[in-house]
């Protein structure tokens, strides 16, 4: 098998980044639309006031899912309009669905995350949900974003949580790219995983344990600090290449598990991916060291450790198990893990998981 990593073409990172957005627009062809969300469209009204050429950016609004509806509407829209550029500007869904709208018609697409929740943007794969939220499959595209543009300060006046949520789910890219590499498990490129894809996951883990707390407390005075810059670029940058070339296992498949509970909808991506890297660590039986600092890393930054913490405190042990079937089907990235994988041993080990963290509060 082919060892395989894949980039964006651009990844721009600055304080008023988004003043860039036109002219790259021009430079991917022009006749541009943005999908943005409705934070995001406040954010464009906000510095169309001092940016005419943002002001210019054909906007429109995003349906609230990425699911096949949405997208079917995006394509009416593209096709309408001959936009030859797509722009997706907001969090995780918006991005996911710019994505894919975008890869269907053959147009190149440009990100501007407005949170730092998830490792979307520089990936070249979103997640498809039913109307209703809960995960329905992986969609691949041809080619990963052409620029990813990211401005600090729109970042940094965004809710705190998000941007916890962010650390959560770039806390499993190396717990996850790691056991890829132990199994010779393929990673989303359609590959083994590269020298480089590993030490970027394992830099995006050192990252998080170093400037997690005070990214945090520059977030919440909606300051920039170097700090805040190192955990953007961990939770987008690091994370996105991390996962993508070094690859997905149990934490990403026990997030879709959980998305098959309706009391988790209220939580967002991340806060349900570090209850599946807690319950990974179990299943992996990874050292007592190590499982402690993953546990002290969360509560310092403030991500979940308790099933209670993600809406599932009354669930019972029958509850529980469709998210661990859900978890376990066929194709499921948690096969890359050593061993077999049972449902069994996966509501075990959110059980486990969720005891320890009950036990530390």
């Amino acid at each position: 098998m082919l060892h395989k990593i894949q980039f964006p073409g651009k990844y721009i990172q600055d304080v008023n980044a988004l003043s860039q957005l036109p002219s790259l627009v021009e430079a991917c062809g022009g006749n541009g639309l943005v999908i943005a969300s409705p934070s995001a469209r406040r954010v464009l009204q906000e510095r169309a006031e001092t940016d005419a050429a943002l002001g210019a950016l054909p906007v429109d609004g995003f349906g609230g899912e990425c699911c096949e509806k949405e997208l079917s509407r995006l394509a009416v829209i593209i096709a309408e309009k001959r936009v030859g550029v797509l722009v997706g500007m907001g969090g995780g869904k918006v991005i996911d669905t710019a994505k894919i709208a975008a890869d269907r018609a053959g147009i190149p697409v440009i990100i501007v995350p407005t949170i730092a929740s998830t490792d979307a943007p520089c990936s070249g794969c979103a997640i498809l949900y039913s109307e209703l939220g809960v995960f329905e499959s992986v969609y691949y595209q041809r080619a990963n974003p052409a620029v990813v543009l990211v401005d600090l300060q729109i970042i940094a006046d965004a809710p705190v949580r998000f941007l916890v949520a962010g650390m959560g789910d770039a806390l499993s890219t190396w717990f996850e790219a790691d056991s890829c590499r132990a199994t010779r498990s393929m990673n989303a490129c359609g590959g083994l995983g590269t020298m480089t894809g590993f030490a970027l996951a394992k830099l995006c883990y050192d990252t998080l344990l170093r400037y997690g707390v005070a990214a945090r407390v520059a977030a919440e005075r909606h300051i920039v600090t170097p700090a805040l810059e190192h955990i953007v670029e961990a939770n987008i940058l690091l994370s996105g290449l991390g996962f993508e070339s070094g690859g997905l296992a149990a934490a990403h498949a026990i997030h879709n598990g959980l998305t098959a509970l309706e009391p988790t909808h209220d939580y967002y991506h991340g806060e349900k991916v570090v209850i599946g890297v807690l319950a990974g660590l179990q299943l992996a039986d990874v050292e007592p060291e190590i499982v402690d600092e993953v546990y002290t890393f969360c509560e310092d930054v403030g991500l979940p450790t308790t099933l209670e913490e993600i809406g599932l405190g009354d669930c019972d042990a029958a509850e529980l198990m469709p998210a661990a079937v859900k978890a376990c089907e066929q194709g499921s990235s948690i096969h890359h893990e050593a061993g077999e994988m049972t449902p069994e041993k996966v509501l075990n080990a959110l059980l486990a998981a969720d005891s320890i963290g009950t036990f530390r509060e």
